[in-house]
């Protein structure tokens, strides 16, 4: 039967019901899926002779027979050297040796031919020629078969396996593919292929799964090779083009142009607790300017710990309510709801409006009554989670929606609450600095607002970094603050100890802080299972001073804003991300005072040791998230699979920064001056019926 993209993998010679599920699982069901699931790594395995020609230093490719193995000594320290003696037809040996490689004897035994790539040395001790760790591939057609031609003597790609089916069985079944499918539409613009010479969209699939002989191996390795340029651009010219249309439609959209009155000017200048900084002016005329706009604003408002989003976003909510409107302020956790409640209602109070929270752990007769009035209006602004998006919560006139920490919540959830009134504003927060190339693809269909600048007066946290072993000298600095008034944090990654875990729990560490290094000290336990009551007990003593230790879990990570704490002392700060150190050490230096960020560590590998490094260096929370992304990757910077990271195949952000700006230039301009009306319509459809499960992931509103 012919092949196309939609046809089942099920139908080729070697996927049976077993090998299906296993691929599927991965996302891998069609013929589509498999070939655009690409290679990660390419080795030269060109360079086959046999083993008397070999010499000590070049990488090869030997094609021999196994003569002897067996799992060598070093038992003791449970290493399982493998090693296995090859021979061919030259009558060269070779020996190849493999740590914990006892797995390998039940696949190399005497008799089994194999393909060996790797770096021959000499082995001084028996006078022989070894490879340690060789790629190893199990023989079972001639050498003058097509398909044992896929595997050896030319350059071989590599793919990540999925589950049992490995990268040898990958090729074979991505190669009977290509043979079988005809050539492919090509749908990147003919224009844009000719202009930067890139060969089609056939040519490039085939050359990234099976590259061409005499392509450099370096270039491949670095997706740099013409085949990979074309693939890399092609996506990120299609994501672009989403992302410019999906913002041009939303500019189109009817919106609310709220009036920026003499009145507004005089509620917000009555409602500041302190003079703005320069940035806090900058992004405030930023969010005017789009709200007094006819189409509805969607801005990202960025800044890091400290800078004061929140009295800019209070400063955007007077500007919804003097023109009529109600305000959603929209919060992942209870506790940030919460600090956000108590933090807003005195701003709001002094120019008269009416602040209601509504949580998860609100009593029924309260939410009943709450929702009543904001059904009816009497409410101009609600603070809550996701309790504000349940279906019976209903909004007289709602005209701007805020969602802090944003990334937090998935797509469909925020669109609930914008559905809630008629394209209202939507400004989305975040105290996750975010890098520049990042936010521009995860962020393409919004406006960006940066508050770069720190309220006058703070001084820079002194971040100290000191083994388990040191602890008493970080209790010793902390009694010493304690003791000139100040307040302290000490967090932990986790609540209980549990088998599994073998780490110190919240819970344990409060009572032994309590009990034997603090007896004295009004210490307070506060993590996220606890009932809300005593959450909020918890953090008003120690707001109002009566408790001086704050014993917590990362519920404290954003929104906590006690300016008499300046300390803060995170436990096994080894687990713990970048930007999430970052975040916690911004609880403290909210003050006038100088303050501390001590970071205790128990185990640390090299990652954890350039954590730790870059944070007791630098303050700086754009280029702490820089370092965060090289470290983790886009796909683990967030922490949650609803951040909206759209689904890349080749393309990635850190390694292709330059190809992303050639796409986002093209992409812009296809839009802005399509050749035709018909080339604009037929990207359009592409982009929807091809894309578009990936592209929804970034909108917004």
């Amino acid at each position: 039967m012919p092949v196309d993209l939609q046809t089942p993998l099920t139908y080729f010679k070697g996927v049976g019901p077993s090998r299906a599920a296993m691929l599927a699982a991965k996302g891998l069901e069609i013929v589509e899926d498999l070939i655009n699931y690409f290679p990660f790594r390419y080795e030269d395995r060109s360079n086959l002779k046999p083993i008397a020609r070999l010499a000590p230093g070049e990488l090869a490719t030997v094609i021999a027979e196994v003569r002897s193995a067996k799992v060598a000594g070093l038992r003791r320290r449970n290493l399982g050297l493998f090693e296995a003696e090859f021979t061919d037809s030259s009558r060269g040996v070779i020996l190849g040796k493999w740590f914990h490689g006892a797995y390998l004897a039940d696949r190399l035994t005497p008799g089994t031919r194999v393909a060996l790539f790797g770096k021959i040395e000499f082995d001084t001790y028996r006078g022989e020629l070894q490879m340690m760790h060789p790629e190893t591939e199990i023989l079972t057609a001639d050498e003058d078969d097509q398909e044992f031609q896929l595997h050896t003597g030319r350059i071989v790609q590599v793919y990540e396996a999925v589950s049992k089916v490995n990268t040898r069985a990958l090729r074979v079944l991505i190669h009977r593919i290509l043979e079988d499918l005809p050539p492919l539409e090509d749908r990147l613009p003919e224009r844009i292929r000719q202009a930067l010479h890139l060969p089609t969209r056939t040519e490039a699939i085939r050359a990234s799964h099976f590259p061409p002989a005499g392509t450099p191996v370096a270039m491949l390795n670095d997706f740099r090779s013409p085949a990979q340029f074309r693939l890399i651009f092609e996506e990120f010219f299609w994501l672009e083009c989403g992302l410019e249309i999906k913002r041009r439609r939303a500019r189109m959209m009817p919106g609310i142009e709220f009036q920026l009155t003499e009145r507004v000017r005089e509620q917000i200048k009555t409602l500041l607790p302190f003079r703005p900084t320069g940035a806090q002016k900058r992004v405030l005329k930023e969010i005017a300017d789009d709200m007094a706009h006819p189409s509805p604003m969607n801005r990202l408002l960025q800044g890091d710990v400290g800078s004061g989003k929140t009295i800019v976003a209070a400063e955007a909510a007077v500007i919804a309510v003097e023109n009529g409107y109600q305000v959603a302020v929209l919060a992942p956790t209870e506790i940030l709801a919460q600090q956000h409640y108590l933090s807003l209602t005195p701003l709001f109070r002094k120019i008269g409006y009416v602040t209601a929270p509504l949580t998860g752990s609100s009593a029924a007769r309260e939410k009943l009554k709450i929702k009543e009035m904001l059904r009816a209006g009497m409410i101009p602004v609600a603070i809550g989670t996701h309790a504000l998006l349940e279906k019976d919560v209903e909004f007289a006139k709602l005209g701007l929606v805020i969602i802090d920490e944003q990334h937090r919540f998935g797509v469909m959830q925020r669109l609930e609450l914008v559905r809630k009134g008629v394209t209202p504003d939507v400004l989305v927060m975040t105290a996750t600095p975010i890098p520049r190339t990042l936010a521009m693809t995860l962020y393409g269909d919004l406006d960006i607002s940066v508050i770069d600048e720190l309220p006058p007066g703070r001084k820079p946290i002194v971040t100290k970094h000191f083994t388990s072993d040191h602890i008493e000298r970080v209790w010793s600095a902390v009694l010493g603050e304690i003791r000139t008034g100040r307040q302290a944090y000490v967090v932990y990654p986790v609540i209980e100890e549990s088998e599994t875990q073998a780490m110190k729990a919240a819970q344990a560490m409060y009572e032994h802080l309590s009990r034997e290094v603090f007896p004295d000290i009004p210490v307070a336990l506060l993590h996220g299972r606890l009932p809300a009551a005593e959450k909020e007990s918890a953090m008003d003593a120690f707001k109002n001073g009566r408790t001086k230790i704050l014993v917590s879990t990362t519920v404290i990570e954003v929104g906590v804003d006690v300016p008499n704490a300046t300390v803060m002392v995170i436990e096994q700060a080894e687990r713990f991300g970048l930007s999430q150190l970052h975040q916690l050490r911004g609880r403290v230096g909210r003050g006038g005072e100088q303050s501390y960020c001590f970071l205790v560590t128990e185990k640390l590998n090299d990652a954890g040791k350039e954590r730790i490094r870059t944070l007791v260096e630098s303050q700086d929370g754009f280029h702490i998230a820089e370092m965060d992304l090289k470290l983790r990757g886009p796909g683990e910077f967030f922490g949650t699979k609803q951040s909206g990271m759209p689904a890349l195949r080749i393309a990635n952000i850190l390694r292709d920064p330059d190809i992303l700006s050639a796409a986002r230039h093209e992409a812009r301009a296809f839009v802005e001056h399509p050749p035709s009306q018909e080339d604009f319509t037929a990207a359009v459809t592409y982009i929807k019926d091809h894309w578009q499960r990936r592209y929804a992931l970034v909108q917004v509103g």
